[in-house]
């Protein structure tokens, strides 16, 4: 898998992309995934999980067998309580509810769409903000470019979903990047956006856009 690298302050963490919203973090051995579906990523020599998070339960972000095949005893789970509803395990969180596991501070925080209301309804899913030793990363979940993301504060790392119907268009996820304020911005569950489109919308903004195989 494609790898990125971040200094925290404490340890280094390690980005490990997957494609559409799966992928995991390494942070001082601690792994850490994101809505794992083996679908869209090959996790068959990757490494059992410490921390899972998912944001919501659409088969495109929550895999029951996947989650079989990354779980090891003492797995932690972070998950809206549609899906502790359906598993029967882990941390249900709300929006605006939070925990601190592993030293690691995870904030959940609204995730719905503001123009097509059908597919993620506001107060049923989860995005989240990590943060670990001085670094905070925003992992958006399935949403439009809401509101409350002017709200958000001191983001270094943001993950925005840029596939319409079903999340933000290109101008969407711009206006969504300068309400963020990131550092880096990393599209995820892009679809069949016209990636050469949205670096041409991004060419005269601040952010760093980085584009990985997150289709």
């Amino acid at each position: 898998m494609v790898q990125d690298k971040f200094s925290t302050g404490n340890g280094e963490l390690i980005f490990f992309f997957g494609g559409h919203s799966s992928f995991y973090m390494v942070w001082n051995d601690y792994v850490i995934y994101n809505d794992p579906v083996s679908e869209y990523a090959d996790f068959s020599s990757a490494p059992e999980a410490d921390l899972v998070l998912i944001s919501h339960d659409h088969y495109d972000h929550f895999h029951p067998a996947t989650l079989k095949r990354i779980e090891k005893k003492g797995t932690r789970w972070v998950v809206n309580p549609a899906v502790k509803e359906s598993i029967g395990k882990g941390d249900a969180l709300k929006n605006g509810d939070e925990i601190l596991i592993h030293g690691i501070r995870i904030e959940a925080v609204p995730a719905y769409n503001t123009v097509n209301t059908q597919f993620h309804p506001k107060g049923r899913d989860n995005g989240y903000i990590l943060t670990l030793g001085g670094l905070r990363i925003y992992i958006s979940g399935d949403c439009e470019d809401m509101p409350e993301m002017a709200e958000l504060k001191n983001i270094d790392i943001a993950f925005i979903p840029v596939n319409q119907p079903y999340t933000m268009t290109i101008g969407q996820a711009l206006h969504a990047s300068r309400m963020i304020k990131p550092k880096i911005l990393y599209p995820y569950h892009t679809g069949d956006t016209n990636l050469a489109d949205l670096k041409t919308a991004f060419q005269d903004e601040t952010i760093e856009l980085r584009i990985r195989p997150m289709q």
